[in-house]
């Protein structure tokens, strides 16, 4: 077989460039913390407690005038923020991911008993597979504001001594409608209920008792456990995610396999870039957003004006006087999201000169967006050139892709959010199976390459 030349591109997987002991029990190490980050980090919410735990121990204060800054958004999104030795007007360096995944929440009024069953009903939440999440174990998570305004958290079936929960699906000696069906209509949203309980209350002298007893059980142990009842619901996020920890997948343990890897993992990289590179040259923001999987919206997603508002407030500290137009548009950003990783059971989706692959390391999208590129950013090539140099500088392999073949889909990121104050930006993050699935796949290989991959870029 000839060998490439100098002409041609021939990438290196991550397994060749790190192939030595110390990279490899370095990359272990990482993907030990990475796998109970995963287990551990199943909400939005729960990834800020994590990530306010680490930055507190690392000296970040609640204080956009402090030179290690933080700021939580109704805990659901975060700004991180380290004075640079350059002031901000020079630019800065931005790493953006987005901490919700696709799951199942519960309606605001969800618990009903039918068949001696009870059960709940769920609202889906982003892109999914609807029959990916029946006959799978289930666990519960959620926060409930009491009208008092008592703060209450619930988890249920992550601890082995927990029970779990499931969605039942029909078994195949009853399918032969739905096997000829559309898989859009073979699986209806409304069926996506959540068994809760099938034993009754006790006897009582209520009447509603004796009318749904399974259901009164139900209620009896929640109020028991956390001190809730129905109407509770009201004003709860309540969701419904896979059960268990993230485990490794593969004889050789190379593979990581997991829930909420779609953006979890660009959250892990992101962090542990910043809190390992302490002493940048520019300023260094780190945004972990919500609600990206819907859009953006709402007062938690990139549409939302809190990353203006705190980048007022660290100009007004750390550089009076200085426009902050200007140190937007000298600003440089990772829309740090995943890729989808070419499957070899489904290539026919894939281009395959320009399909994410596993194992390459981090994956750079110049556009994302739908068709014709529609609601893409599109990255400029002298920003690409920057961020080839400095990454082929630091021997960190990468490579680039685009989301399928141009006319079989297409997705968005939070891209064009930060796009739109003029800074540059393109979307970076590992390749991944199964996205969008309860149990998505990556490489703990990309996982190392991508974590190096943001330090050079938030220390350069």
């Amino acid at each position: 077989m000839s060998k490439k030349s100098d002409l041609e591109y021939d990438p290196k997987t991550a397994w060749e460039v790190y192939g030595s002991k110390k990279h490899l029990k370095a990359m272990d190490r990482m993907a030990a913390d990475y796998v109970k980050f995963l287990s551990r980090c199943k909400t939005e919410r729960l990834v800020m407690d994590y990530v306010r735990e680490r930055v507190e121990k690392a000296g970040f204060v609640d204080d956009l005038k402090a030179p290690q800054a933080y700021r939580f958004n109704r805990n659901k999104t975060c700004f991180l923020a380290r004075k640079g030795k350059r002031p901000l007007s020079e630019g800065f360096r931005l790493v953006g991911a987005h901490a919700d995944c696709p799951r199942l929440d519960f309606k605001q009024r969800p618990l009903y008993e039918d068949l001696d069953i009870c059960l709940a009903k769920t609202h889906y939440y982003g892109g999914i597979r609807k029959y990916q999440w029946l006959t799978i174990p289930l666990a519960l998570h959620g926060t409930v504001v009491k009208k008092s305004g008592e703060v209450v958290t619930v988890c249920i079936g992550e601890d082995p001594a927990d029970p779990v929960f499931t969605i039942t699906d029909l078994l195949p000696h009853l399918a032969y409608k739905e096997v000829v069906k559309k898989v859009q209509d073979a699986f209806e949203a409304e069926k996506l209920n959540v068994i809760l309980g099938q034993s009754p209350a006790p006897n009582g002298k209520d009447e509603d008792e004796a009318k749904e007893p399974v259901k009164q059980r139900v209620l009896q142990i929640l109020n028991k456990r956390y001190g809730i009842d129905e109407r509770d619901f009201f004003s709860a996020e309540m969701q419904a995610v896979p059960a268990g920890p993230a485990r490794y997948v593969g004889l050789d343990q190379a593979l990581i396999g997991g829930y909420g890897q779609d953006d979890r993992s660009s959250v892990f990289c992101g962090l542990e870039a910043l809190l390992a590179e302490p002493e940048p040259e520019f300023s260094q923001i780190v945004l972990f957003w919500d609600k990206e999987e819907i859009g953006s919206d709402g007062a938690t997603g990139a549409k939302s004006y809190f990353f203006e508002y705190c980048m007022e407030e660290l100009v007004e500290a750390w550089e009076p006087g200085a426009r902050l137009s200007t140190v937007f548009m000298n600003g440089s950003a990772l829309s740090a999201d995943v890729s989808a990783a070419m499957d070899p059971d489904h290539k026919d989706v894939y281009e395959p000169l320009n399909a994410a692959r596993l194992g390459y390391g981090p994956c750079f999208n110049k556009f994302t967006g739908h068709r014709g590129k529609v609601g893409a950013n599109d990255a400029h090539p002298d920003y690409i050139g920057w961020l080839r140099r400095i990454l082929d500088d630091a021997g960190i392999p990468w490579h680039m892709s685009e989301l399928g073949k141009v006319d079989v889909g297409g997705g968005g990121t939070v891209a064009k959010f930060l796009a739109v104050y003029g800074m540059d930006v393109i979307d970076v993050g590992v390749p991944v199976l199964s996205m969008h699935s309860p149990f998505e796949i990556a490489s703990k290989a990309d996982i190392y390459a991508c974590t190096l991959a943001f330090r050079e870029f938030l220390k350069r």
